[in-house]
């Protein structure tokens, strides 16, 4: 999932009902009508408004995911954000270079230690 530029030249296929008191403008199924971006991904995705209650701001959000409800996409970019900046936490205060496992297990094994190495030195500690 991700945000549509503003330029994005897609054509709706189907629409699906909303509840608009959630924020939910529209959730649409849509097609890529550009020639090379068409010839890129000829499969169809989904096209969700939001109007952020916050901010006012409307938002474009596209996905391929069409099992979840479309409050839940537009939550689940919200959240995006969060993981962005623990990870930018992490990389401006823990010393890990590179995760040498990929499995969850293995991330969260990693940055626990980093955690507690860095908590534990004498450099952190305040005098």
């Amino acid at each position: 999932m991700t945000r549509a530029k503003r330029n994005m030249d897609a054509q709706r296929r189907y629409s699906r009902p909303t509840d608009r008191s959630m924020g939910v403008i529209f959730d649409q199924t849509l097609v890529l009508q550009g020639y090379q971006s068409a010839k890129d991904y000829p499969d169809p995705f989904r096209g969700i408004r939001y109007k952020d209650p916050e901010t006012g701001k409307r938002l474009l959000f596209i996905s391929n995911n069409t099992a979840l409800p479309a409050l839940s996409i537009c939550s689940l970019y919200k959240a995006r954000w969060q993981v962005e900046l623990f990870f930018r936490w992490i990389k401006m205060h823990l010393r890990v270079k590179a995760f040498f496992g990929t499995s969850e297990n293995a991330v969260k094994s990693q940055i626990w230690i980093a955690v507690s190495s860095t908590c534990s030195s004498p450099s952190s500690e305040s005098a």
